[in-house]
């Protein structure tokens, strides 16, 4: 596959990929208004040059998820401009499409379609930004596929449970199965994937032949302990994975090494913060598939902005000045206007040559001055500057490295105050607040103005006593002693009695003070509108008094008995309560409590490359697969139980337009073994029904069986 003709053959796919474009950003802004519109113009260009067969777009097209008319019109404009024409499409689709595109009333791609004339068909995912809501689901995508400019496909709309259906597409001998999941808050997804809920269906008949491309719009880097998507959740039949949402370029396809396929991060066409990994050249993806062959092209944007970010450590600078030394927040200033100086210098070396790259770059000089020093007017130091970047106002970012926690030595005298200050809501979830929220409910409902501070404080209590009798004095003895003591009451008959004994106790509170709820109708007439004591109003009767034009309602009181007004408050809810657990560890033997129910309680450093060069990357054979334990009349395939014996990449680097195909062919086989869940021990598996293709469809060709895989489950990480 050494000529160009080869290369574009009657058998092979080019297919255009990118993420992240994020129309819209900063629309309003005088210089970067016009960005992402630009860039994008671009990746339409490029398409139509290279004569793609179609775009594979990661998510997040759009920056809001309610684009502005003048963002949907330059949309719309641009789609029809380089997306319809007259050019043949060279694929077919032979999947059901009723099940590719079910939420449109126009469930086939739009190049099928009799009204329109397209050339290059778009296929999208949504992302976090333009994602579907209301009641009936619909986001920005729609309402472009609507108009039959952009396929949208990948949309989810269970939460319980996600199967991710492929386009099949075919173009002479090739076979490529497309999968596609848009945007879900990660937490959740990640949930679904420990409980076995994600399940991707494959084509039943020859599963060996197809090319299978999944593109992913998730955090690929770990934000918190469920806040990512590992990699290793994936079923391990795929050849590629197109991530999208993170930003920064790493396009070059990485091989994962416990599930053998490879992962190209094409990152955002725009900066849309000023940080380390938006600062990487931004690149787009012309892949062409060959059968079981693929190679992945990088091509530049030449639109995008500059951005340079750099680094500046005062204390590092001992040399030349101290925090003691006189005048030295001048000296700072006049060091960061160096540094500046110097990326703006850059900029204009690089932009030689390149009549498409806007004239004003992104600065950001990040400034850490612990150690002593003060800030300075950045402000100030910012207009030396108005007419040379394009982001004036925030140039500067002053920063202070976190402070080491002091060791515990004195463990009679510990602030357990603020040992669980930071760890208690630590991977907290919603469900995880029910106490909470029937508190809420009796507040919001009934009027118990002390239900959440009751149920706050009788929780306290608890634990504070809980963790009294454990003896536990470290941080992070606490920290986990509590997760324990939250766990073990979680869902049980214990939390409920809890719950109920709070809520007691507020209504026990209110009858004390003698008051009564208010009627949610006459709150807004008994509303006090100072903070100081004030005459009560009587309750409201059927009748109005005739003595005066006053609030007050009716004749059932007297004015020397007045009643508590339903919305003040009593003495102890205008005083607040902030007591450690070490007070209440030394109060605890004089503490009584408030009625007579004892009820238990049981408890990275960042390398930038911005350098063009070949990276070749080779696939290494897979291990000899494992004999196959069922003879069912259909496989099922996941991230765990497939093997295969060998797989190869070729993908080119370099900025030419020209780039050979890799010689090296891809042979895939695979076993069918049954999928074992490493975080729910004892999991069986339950495959539901296959999918059935529309027999009824005239239009199209008869589309291909498709049969359900086992839903990807993950293996024990680390």
């Amino acid at each position: 596959m050494s000529s160009e003709n080869t290369i574009d053959d009657e058998d092979t796919f080019k297919i255009l990929i990118a993420t992240d474009i994020h129309l819209g950003y900063l629309e309003k802004d005088a210089i970067r208004g016009n960005d992402s519109f630009t860039t994008l113009e671009e990746i339409l260009k490029c398409a139509k040059t290279n004569q793609v067969d179609f775009i594979l777009l990661g998510g997040d097209l759009f920056h809001d998820n309610k684009p502005s008319r003048r963002c949907l019109h330059h949309c719309i404009t641009m789609l029809r401009q380089y997306c319809m024409g007259d050019t043949p499409i060279q694929f077919n689709i032979l999947s059901d499409q009723n099940v590719n595109f079910n939420t449109t009333k126009f469930p086939w791609v739009n190049y099928q379609d009799e009204n329109l004339n397209i050339s290059i068909p778009a296929f999208s995912i949504h992302g976090n930004h333009d994602d579907p809501t209301g009641a009936e689901g619909l986001c920005a995508l729609d309402l472009l596929s609507a108009s039959g400019l952009v396929n949208h496909f990948g949309h989810s709309q269970s939460v319980e449970r996600i199967e991710i259906s492929p386009i099949l597409m075919q173009k002479g001998k090739t076979k490529l199965a497309l999968f596609g999941l848009g945007s879900i808050p990660d937490e959740r997804l990640y949930r679904m994937f420990v409980n076995n809920q994600v399940t991707m269906l494959r084509p039943k008949e020859d599963q060996d032949e197809w090319f299978n491309l999944f593109t992913i719009h998730q955090n690929r880097s770990k934000h918190g302990p469920t806040n990512y998507i590992p990699e290793q959740f994936l079923d391990d039949f795929l050849d590629l994975v197109v991530w999208g949402h993170e930003h920064e370029c790493l396009i070059a396809p990485t091989r994962n090494e416990q599930q053998l396929f490879y992962v190209t991060q094409p990152g955002s066409s725009v900066a849309t913060s000023l940080s380390p990994g938006e600062a990487t050249k931004k690149h787009i993806g012309l892949l062409r598939v060959n059968g079981r062959k693929m190679n992945l092209q990088k091509i530049p944007l030449k639109t995008v902005r500059q951005f340079f970010i750099q680094d500046v450590v005062l204390a590092d600078y001992q040399d030349q000045f101290t925090p003691d030394t006189p005048q030295v927040t001048k000296k700072v200033e006049n060091l960061c206007y160096a540094k500046v100086t110097e990326m703006l210098e850059e900029a204009e070396r690089e932009r030689l040559g390149c009549p498409l790259t806007p004239e004003k770059p992104l600065i950001r000089l990040r400034v850490d001055y612990s150690g002593g020093f003060e800030a300075f007017n950045t402000s100030r130091f910012s207009q030396k500057f108005v007419e040379r970047v394009a982001n004036p106002k925030d140039i500067i970012h002053f920063l202070r490295r976190r402070e080491q926690k002091e060791d515990i030595k004195d463990e009679v005298n510990v602030d357990y105050g603020k040992l669980l200050k930071t760890t208690a809501v630590e991977g907290l979830r919603v469900e995880d607040l029910k106490g909470m929220g029937k508190a809420i409910q009796e507040f919001v409902d009934k009027d118990e103005k002390d239900a959440i501070e009751e149920l706050i404080t009788y929780q306290l209590e608890k634990t504070q006593r809980h963790l009294q009798v454990r003896g536990v004095t470290t941080e992070q003895d606490i920290d986990t002693e509590i997760r324990l003591f939250r766990d073990s009451k979680k869902n049980t008959t214990e939390e409920e009695n809890e719950i109920s004994e709070a809520i007691n106790r507020a209504k026990a509170l209110r009858l004390e003070r003698g008051s009564e709820p208010v009627d949610p109708d006459l709150s807004g007439e008994l509303a006090l509108d100072s903070d100081e004591d004030s005459v009560p109003l009587p309750p409201p009767t059927r009748g109005r008094g005739r003595g005066g034009r006053g609030r007050g309602r009716g004749r059932g009181a007297a004015p020397s008995e007045p009643k508590p007004a339903g919305r003040s408050r009593s003495q102890k809810s205008l005083t607040t309560q902030s007591r450690s657990i070490m007070q209440a560890f030394q109060a605890s033997s004089q503490r009584s409590s408030r009625t007579s129910s004892t009820t238990s309680y049981k408890d990275v450093e960042m390398t930038i490359d911005d350098s063009d060069d070949d990276i070749p990357v080779k696939k290494a054979s897979r291990p000899p697969p494992r004999p196959a334990s069922s003879s069912s009349s259909f496989t099922k395939n996941s991230s765990q139980s497939q093997s295969q014996s060998s797989k190869g990449i070729a993908f080119d680097d370099s900025d030419d337009d020209e780039s050979t195909m890799s010689k090296q062919k891809l042979y895939f086989s695979f076993t069918e073994c049954p999928r074992h869940l490493a975080f729910s021990p004892g999991h069986s598996q339950h495959p539901s029904s296959p999918l059935q293709p529309d027999a009824n469809e005239k239009r199209y060709p008869q589309p291909v069986t498709v049969m359900e895989a086992s839903a990807g489950s993950p293996e024990a990480l680390g």
